[in-house]
């Protein structure tokens, strides 16, 4: 295992995860000429697609660029959850107000569906029903909160409630914040483990996976697409696009629509039961209402802090990674500072340009993608949209179908050069002004 050293420190940059259950090897297959549904991207999305064809009757195949695994879907930080990132106003704003009404009604319903999931494939993730408390920076934004808590419960099935500042207390050891809301019926998982489960789930039906398989052109012949897959050509009917933040040079209207910001993340060598109570009492998952987007959470075995954040909207050194998050880490729990890291990571989320997932098709290609930091649900949710939609069942109704998956004259390269300016600007105005 490569290790890195820093302070103090000697840890891994392999995530956490990767430790607390054993990678699958996948069997050899053969790519078959014809298809029903050609699956592209292996991670949640694409794992929830193939289950959902695969029961409709469809011959389907899951094949990704990179070893099974490699991606997000492992490496983020386990909040299981899907409120919306945007609010309700500016969702009726953009997109009006039914589909508003639809994307606050689907939180539940997606969190319903990956759960239902969970449990008919009988899937070990480690699944603690925490739930996940998110902390006010400011008194203006805990004023915001109590709007935004009163629009849930008027759109939504998600239990929430407001926490004031004289409990936060009971929820976590600490100042630094100024109330909070909590959802109730948030969870907490292991990324790891929950991907695993899907493989073996997509095994037992015996739907194939093939990794380290790019998909390089995908071109429309009649009723078919001819797909370079491999040194292969094969045909399918339908077609899923699954890649998200890992989306290939090779479609450039998706890359073009969803772009790649990378997240970060540490854990804490193992820390005293006693400390861990201390820190986060009721062992919520947490996260804070600032731009640096702080992140953080006991693991499952409660020895551990994990803590994630951005640390930068760029690909940096991971040794500067974590100093910058530890920094964040100590300002908040400063209990932390004598204890040393055990791993740091990081991982791409795929974000849109208006920071709201978007499932529908382009040229007949089917896709779901641009889940800007909330897939850890409505990935598999929303993949399994997209394969209702590919195979014309009405089950695939979705209110993030009726919102445009728009570009930005920003983003004129293939690379997401932009990204350097809002890294700039994050870390040298914004951040400096909320910490003010």
């Amino acid at each position: 295992m490569k290790q890195l050293r820093s302070e103090g420190d000697s840890f891994s940059f392999e995530p956490y995860w990767w430790e607390t259950d054993q990678k699958i090897v996948l069997e050899k297959y053969a790519l078959p000429e014809t298809l029903d549904v050609l699956v592209v991207g292996a991670g949640y999305t694409g794992l929830a697609a193939g289950i959902i064809a695969n029961g409709l009757g469809a011959k389907t195949l899951i094949v990704d660029a990179e070893d099974i695994g490699n991606g997000a879907s492992t490496r983020n930080g386990g909040m299981f959850g899907a409120h919306p990132r945007v609010g309700w106003e500016q969702l009726s704003l953009n997109f009006g107000k039914e589909t508003a009404d639809q994307i606050f009604k689907e939180a539940f319903d997606s969190l319903t569906f990956v759960r239902d999931l969970i449990s008919s494939e009988q899937i070990n993730c480690d699944l603690i029903e925490s739930g996940r408390l998110q902390l006010a920076w400011s008194q203006n934004d805990h004023e915001k909160q109590k709007k935004l808590v009163s629009v849930i419960e008027e759109k939504s099935n998600i239990n929430v409630k407001i926490i004031p500042r004289n409990e936060l207390v009971n929820e976590i050891k600490t100042e630094r914040y100024y109330g909070g809301i909590l959802f109730e019926d948030h969870c907490g998982i292991n990324p790891f483990k929950f991907h695993n489960g899907l493989i073996n789930a997509l095994r037992r039906k015996e739907v194939p996976i093939v990794e380290n398989m790019p998909v390089f052109s995908i071109e429309r012949k009649g009723d078919r697409f001819k797909i370079h897959c491999g040194t292969k050509v094969i045909y399918a009917r339908n077609v899923v696009m699954a890649t998200n933040g890992y989306t290939k040079h090779s479609f450039k209207w998706f890359k073009k629509r969803v772009f790649p910001v990378p997240s970060f993340l540490i854990a804490t060598e193992d820390l005293p039961s006693e400390l861990i109570q201390e820190l986060s009492p009721r062992g919520r998952m947490m996260v804070e209402t600032r731009l640096k987007y702080s992140y953080f959470r006991t693991s499952p075995n409660g020895k551990k802090i994990i803590f994630g954040g951005r640390a930068a909207m760029k690909p940096i050194p991971l040794i500067l990674a974590a100093q910058r998050l530890k920094i964040v880490m100590h300002d908040i729990w400063p209990e932390l500072k004598k204890y040393r890291l055990s791993h740091v990571w990081t991982g791409f989320t795929g974000y849109s340009f208006n920071h709201i997932p978007h499932v529908g098709q382009y040229n007949g290609i089917h896709y779901a993608m641009g889940y800007s930091g909330s897939g850890t649900v409505l990935a598999a949710y929303l993949g399994a949209k997209a394969a209702y939609q590919a195979l014309n069942d009405p089950r695939g109704k979705t209110g993030y179908s009726n919102t445009s998956f728009k570009t930005s004259p920003f983003h004129i390269f293939e690379r997401p050069h932009f990204l350097s300016v809002a890294d700039f600007w994050y870390r040298n105005i914004s951040d400096r002004w909320q910490n003010r």
